[in-house]
């Protein structure tokens, strides 16, 4: 009987092995707690990047997007697009056709720097050239001093210290500012006022809170898609 009772009590624990047993394991679980708050927090680090890198493409697919449906409007705006140095303003064809499936017209859209980010403005589609004439100032307006009318008409994009314009024509890319006051060279017979063969922009993006937002300077080039570059 006495023997039995002592193997009983040497089966059990001591209050320091339950102790030492118990910090271990809170040591274990903090360690799995960092493990995991690690593994949570590289994961949002990496949907921040994911997001403002789809944010950025989408940005430059608008870019894309209105140069593609550029519209020549004769008495307006010749070239389709006009740079200023501070804003850039483009004639487009509206996406967005009528309910019964008729053309909506043009839409005026302006693209501007202000307070360390990248604007876009956009006017209702019209179909009436005095309307469009009075959107076509009304953007060059909003680049200069936007009103809070004209705001209701822009979007915010994306933190940019810096951008630029540059035109190709006549096989050459120059300043978009300089080449409208170019004449045609001997034997060019392309008018200064026609719409560029291509468009290169250059941006220079800001540094946000986010640091795992896209950073550096980004050079898009955007070429007419009936340009042919063939010479006789």
């Amino acid at each position: 009987m006495r023997k039995a009772k002592q193997a009983l009590q040497q089966s059990g624990f001591t209050l320091i092995e339950l102790l030492i047993a118990v910090a271990l394991m809170a040591v274990m679980a903090g360690l799995g707690w960092r493990g995991l708050d690690g593994l949570v927090r590289s994961r949002e680090v990496n949907q921040s990047r994911v997001d403002a890198t789809a944010v950025l493409q989408t940005v430059l697919a608008q870019w894309r997007s209105d140069l593609d449906h550029l519209a020549l409007v004769p008495g307006i705006n010749d070239a389709g697009l006009a740079w200023d140095g501070q804003t850039l303003r483009i004639t487009r064809r509206a996406s967005t056709p009528l309910a019964n499936g008729s053309d909506a017209g043009l839409w005026v859209v302006a693209w501007t720097r202000r307070d360390g980010r990248w604007w876009r403005w956009q006017s209702n589609a019209l179909r009436d050239r005095t309307l469009l004439l009075a959107a076509w100032g009304r953007a060059e307006r909003w680049g200069k001093n936007a009103s809070a009318e004209d705001q209701n008409f822009e979007t915010p994009l994306v933190a940019i210290d810096q951008w630029q314009i540059n035109y190709f024509r006549a096989n050459a890319w120059t300043n978009a500012l300089s080449s409208s006051g170019v004449l045609p060279s001997a034997g060019n017979t392309t008018p200064i006022s026609a719409a560029p063969d291509a468009v290169r922009l250059v941006i220079q993006l800001k540094p946000e809170r986010n640091a795992s937002a896209p950073k550096g300077r980004i050079t898009l080039d955007w070429v007419r898609p009936n340009f042919s570059n063939s010479k006789t």
